[in-house]
């Protein structure tokens, strides 16, 4: 096994593994003219390797981190890289409130990774 911490491989993992489910989910939208058969064809091609880096970073991360505290750190993953791709690929811009809506998520996060006695 890799000699880094499994904490660094689970979120390395998962944000890989986030960076492709968020093209596979919303890089088509800047190509509305494409057929939406073949957008839903390659779409799931690439949400195969989402997949593929997925499924690692849970086994991995499984017993050094609950799973609730993995599908927490998947969605603050999620956000941030989704963050990244609206503004940079899909040219979009976040607004304040976005910004606080997000923070709240991130937070929620402070919450399940406290050891409460």
């Amino acid at each position: 096994m890799s000699s880094l911490p499994v904490p660094v491989i689970t979120i390395g993992l998962q944000i890989a593994s986030n960076v492709f489910m968020s093209f596979a989910w919303y890089g088509h939208l800047s190509c509305k003219s494409a057929p939406l058969i073949s957008v839903i064809l390659v779409r799931r091609g690439i949400a195969f390797f989402e997949y593929v880096l997925q499924v690692p970073a849970n086994r991995i991360g499984h017993g050094h981190f609950s799973a609730s505290e993995r599908k927490t750190m998947q969605e603050i993953i999620i956000l941030s890289v989704f963050a990244v791709i609206s503004v940079l690929y899909l040219k979009e811009r976040l607004h304040w409130n976005h910004a606080v809506g997000f923070a709240f998520i991130a937070a929620g996060g402070l919450f399940i990774f406290h050891k409460w006695a």
